[in-house]
């Protein structure tokens, strides 16, 4: 049994190995930019919304609503963001029931890749919400002698969110395996509902906390001045 999508080649190209973190990392980011397009093709006030239009939204509108309970305010580039990693993690997740897929999750590269994503993200919106300045003294808070600490925090939390979420879903995969040699004609099917339903779980898990560690990172200095506009 190969714990990793990364010990598994797919072809080779030029003498680069291509494997199925990379390639189904391709499949995913195809679907959902081939099914966006397809779901918003027409777009337009006059056409009524279909169900997958409907569905699309009712998605968008959740992310939105749980950003705005956790920063206590609309912003549309969180949403661009932590959205976006929420619909990869979730799709890649469920993809898990297609028989010879291994989704990009199930490798560390993968989710250390995401997290680094939310570890450049942070100083990045922080810096856009609060200036250089401003953002710089978060880390000398609440006294100097902090300032060591909270660095150390920053860069552990990166490392704490990979861990997780690659932990979760390679655990998954174990259990279904040794499930499968015990029961190989029930024990699939339960292993398969509940992979959809902690997959489900662990990409919402992840946003939040991207979104927490974001929202802390552009919150309101503590003399209550908001350096940035809301973002609607």
């Amino acid at each position: 049994m190969e714990l990793t999508p990364d010990d598994s080649v797919v072809f080779m190209i030029g003498g680069f190995a291509l494997n199925h973190t990379i390639f189904n990392t391709w499949i995913i980011m195809a679907l959902l930019t081939l099914g966006s397009a397809l779901i918003t093709r027409n777009l337009r006030p006059d056409v009524p919304p279909n169900r997958w239009r409907t569905t699309l939204e009712v998605v968008v509108g959740l992310i939105h609503s749980q950003i705005s309970e956790i920063t206590g305010r609309r912003d549309r580039r969180l949403l661009y963001f932590t959205g976006t990693l929420f619909l990869f993690i979730v799709v890649s997740n469920m993809l898990t029931v297609v028989p010879g897929f291994d989704p990009p999750t199930a490798s560390l590269s993968t989710t250390t890749a995401l997290a680094l994503s939310v570890l450049a993200a942070v100083p990045i919106f922080g810096i856009g919400s609060r200036g250089l300045v401003g953002y710089l003294k978060t880390f000398a808070e609440p006294s100097v002698l902090m300032l060591p600490f909270n660095i150390i925090g920053e860069f552990s939390r990166g490392i704490s969110l990979a861990i997780r979420l690659y932990g979760n879903i390679m655990s998954g995969a174990v259990i279904a395996a040794i499930l499968l040699g015990v029961a190989p004609f029930f024990f699939p099917v339960v292993m398969d509902v509940l992979g959809l339903l902690t997959g489900v779980i662990q990409a919402y898990i992840f946003a939040i906390l991207a979104t927490v560690y974001i929202s802390a990172a552009t919150a309101p200095p503590p003399d209550g001045k908001e350096p940035a506009k809301d973002q609607t």
